[in-house]
């Protein structure tokens, strides 16, 4: 039996992968001392939340040898990592668990929309399965909508952790608390920052260095919108910036390499930067 068969096959619950949620804050911890420590927050083991990860996204594109294990069996492993991972954070680990493998179908059926927008943009790839066992972009958009999943469903820190393992081996910081929709290609991708309340509409393509970000960074502003939103069918080419909770980059716009933007522009717009390149013989 295949992923895909088994999860045809899967009731599915799904939860809203767009909500934004409150996250609980850090506590402090005092030592036995008395004495104050670092600010500690309970949380679950970094080797096994890249173990989890790395064992979830196996699961869903299995390589030829784990085939030969069954599906079913396959998922209780799974479940009881992410059981493991959730009980230093003092939530409701029976109810997390449930819901979010509930939404692995979606999850699944999302993750191939967006392996297959790579394949049918990017002429450098051959394959369906080079894109998913060799592409950086896509691999950190996969760990950021199993991320995502676990933010809408309230958990604290695992998700942030989650993400930035991905950054970590792919250069691609994507917060987990960004609401990114269906087709997301990611070209090269290195560099690439996607701030915490941006919002990225379908089809969008994304190369290296783009940030989405804020115009400022300031405590105050923690539960305001604070990045930008990119409607669909945006293309944003190497290195530029857009910047700000009220900027929006209207449907179906190109912005082209190294454009710094603070402001909303209209659907259908082509952006680029005017800079002049001057060239001389080394002789002259």
């Amino acid at each position: 039996m295949t992923v895909l068969d088994y999860f045809s096959n899967t009731h599915t619950d799904t939860i809203n992968l767009f909500d934004t949620l409150y996250h609980k804050p850090f506590l402090r911890r005092p030592n036995q001392t008395g004495l104050s420590v670092t600010p500690f927050a309970a949380a679950p083991s970094k080797t096994e939340v890249h173990k989890f990860i790395d064992d979830l996204f196996d699961f869903f594109f299995p390589t030829y040898q784990q085939l030969n294990f069954e599906t079913a069996v396959r998922q209780k492993t799974l479940e009881k990592q992410l059981q493991r991972l959730l009980i230093p954070l003092t939530i409701d680990t029976d109810w997390v668990t449930a819901e979010f493998f509930s939404a692995l179908p979606l999850l699944y059926t999302t993750l191939l929309e967006d392996a297959n927008a790579v394949l049918d943009y990017d002429p450098a790839a051959t394959s369906l399965v080079e894109v998913i066992v060799a592409y950086p972009g896509f691999y950190a958009t996969a760990v950021y909508r199993i991320a995502h999943a676990l933010f809408c469903l309230d958990v604290p820190v695992l998700p942030r952790t989650i993400t930035e393992y991905a950054h970590s081996k792919t250069g691609i910081d994507i917060h987990p608390g960004a609401q990114i929709g269906r087709a997301f290609v990611i070209d090269h991708g290195t560099g690439i920052v996607i701030g915490a309340t941006s919002i990225i509409g379908n089809y969008v393509k994304l190369f290296q260095g783009v940030t989405l970000g804020a115009k400022q960074v300031n405590k105050s502003l923690a539960h305001s919108k604070r990045h930008p939103t990119i409607e669909d069918h945006v293309t944003i080419y190497a290195n530029a910036t857009v910047l700000g909770g009220e900027t929006v980059i209207g449907h179906h716009s190109i912005l082209g390499g190294s454009v710094w933007l603070t402001r909303t522009i209209p659907p259908h717009s082509q952006v680029y930067n005017d800079s002049q390149v001057s060239i001389t013989s080394i002789n002259s």
